[in-house]
């Protein structure tokens, strides 16, 4: 029996890799969004943290050093949360770029991935036309043989 061999082996192949590589960097862009906004909540917490302690030592003795301390820590933070925020934003873009190098990838595994179906299916057609010849040239060679022709 004739073995299927389709040509474009090595590229569907390297398309299976592109794809791994694609899948992977999109993993890393998404577990990097994950730790910047992460970082991002620490932010917002130490900020919630600091407004709270300036809170209750407005209330209490007023001291000034402690108060100006909190407020500056207040500022920096705030600092921090916008710089953090700029990290996260550029994560995000990070990961669209990566989604749409995946997306891109799977398409084209599956664009080659079609067209070995398509090579696999027209050489089972040619096969099995090829097979329906070799039985009608044995039908007819049986049925209008010499032999046959002789005892007549």
């Amino acid at each position: 029996m004739v073995k299927f061999k389709y040509n474009l082996e090595n590229i569907l192949n390297i398309k299976y890799k592109m794809e791994e590589q694609a899948k992977t960097a999109y993993g890393n862009a998404n577990q990097r969004l994950l730790s910047e906004q992460d970082k991002l909540k620490v932010l917002f917490d130490k900020k919630a943290f600091y407004q709270e302690q300036l809170r209750k030592l407005m209330i209490s003795n007023l001291n000034i050093q402690e108060i100006q301390r909190n407020e500056n820590g207040v500022e920096v933070i705030k600092l921090y949360i916008k710089q953090q925020e700029v990290a996260v934003k550029k994560a995000e873009q990070q990961l669209e770029i990566a989604r749409t190098k995946l997306n891109a990838a799977i398409l084209e595994r599956k664009t080659y991935e079609k067209l070995k179906e398509n090579a696999f299916l027209n050489f089972i057609k040619e096969y099995e036309d090829e097979q329906r010849k070799e039985i009608d040239e044995l039908v007819s060679y049986k049925y209008n043989s010499p032999a046959d022709n002789l005892e007549e």
